[in-house]
């Protein structure tokens, strides 16, 4: 009965079955390339895929009221670009502000998304497909035209992605930081439980006594916050701004929440799901170069199908809940 127990326990949870899948994973790519399971191996993925893991969580946000956002990677373009010229040319110099400054925009960014959505009653991927033009060509206006920083202007920041703390990468704290904040504050903070209740029912929970359109607003400020870090990680990492960075990159923060078991219709998600999506996502793009049979043109062709295959099984998987549950009802 333990036994049987337990295998519904973990047939019944995404988490349970996605972490599953990632050990699989690991264990045969390992297999085909042992230096896949190193200490510096694994660093390197989780740093290079850092963009996409910290904005998981913003997208988990959006996605939990029934939204989405396909403007992130121009605001993080505008964000990483804006703290790339103003180094470049020594408006700033600490990367404690260039760090502030991204958020900052990013967070305006998020702000004005939020509002033309919570307000103005646009839907999520009108408003946002409008907003991914905008914050792009403010991009290029920002960069004089398409003029860019490379490392030699971006000076000390740059510096951020190689050092280490306690023997671990800077951006490896910050992704940790992250995930410890926001596990806390969806889990166990009241704002985190209204994010919840808005995405399973806006009606019941506007009748409940809470302000949907600030929770919808706030959400999307979430996002753009995270957006601007993004795009100051994403310019210490590479050592570069460009006012096309991490273009058409939205789709793997979305794929990875949908891998995770988030909603699109909202309501459903988790941070733990968002962050084992994630990892798959960049699990897949660590191994493909590794493995000498597979081109790295394979690489959208898997994500996609991965993506497919998820969905599905998620649908049969909340149709055979609410069927469990609908039966549970009427006994």
């Amino acid at each position: 009965m333990q036994k049987k127990s337990l295998i519904k326990k973990i047939t019944g949870s995404r988490e349970a079955l996605l972490a599953i899948i990632l050990i699989i994973l690991f264990a045969l790519i390992t297999a085909v390339s042992p230096s896949f399971l190193t200490p510096k191996s694994l660093m390197d993925m989780l740093k290079n895929n850092a963009v996409t893991l910290v904005m998981a969580l913003g997208m988990l946000c959006v996605m939990l009221v029934g939204g989405i956002d396909i403007s992130i990677m121009s605001t993080l373009a505008l964000s990483g670009m804006s703290i790339g010229m103003l180094l470049k040319y020594g408006v700033i110099s600490g990367t404690v502000t260039a760090f502030l400054i991204a958020m900052i925009i990013g967070l305006v960014c998020g702000a004005l998304v939020g509002l033309v959505i919570s307000r103005a009653n646009v839907p999520p991927i009108i408003a946002t497909m409008g907003f991914m033009y905008v914050f792009r060509a403010m991009g290029y206006l920002v960069s004089n035209g398409g003029e860019w920083a490379s490392a030699a202007a971006l000076g000390s920041f740059k510096n951020f992605a190689t050092s280490k703390l306690l023997g671990l990468n800077c951006v490896i704290w910050v992704i940790i930081a992250c995930y410890v904040i926001f596990f806390f504050f969806m889990k166990w903070t009241r704002t985190g439980r209204k994010i919840y209740a808005v995405g399973s029912n806006s009606n019941a929970a506007e009748v409940s006594g809470i302000n949907v359109k600030n929770i919808k607003l706030m959400v999307y400020m979430i996002m753009g916050f995270l957006a601007g870090l993004g795009g100051a990680l994403q310019v210490s990492i590479y050592a570069s701004a460009m006012p096309d960075m991490q273009q058409g990159g939205e789709m793997d923060v979305i794929a990875a929440c949908v891998i995770g078991g988030v909603s699109m219709s909202g309501g459903r998600g988790s941070v733990i799901g968002a962050l084992l999506g994630a990892l798959v996502l960049a699990t897949i793009a660590k191994a493909l170069p590794l493995i000498p049979f597979f081109d790295q043109l394979w690489l959208n062709t898997i994500k996609g199908v991965i993506i497919l295959v998820v969905v599905v099984v998620n649908v049969i998987l909340q149709r055979v809940t609410d069927k469990n549950t609908l039966k549970g009802r009427e006994m």
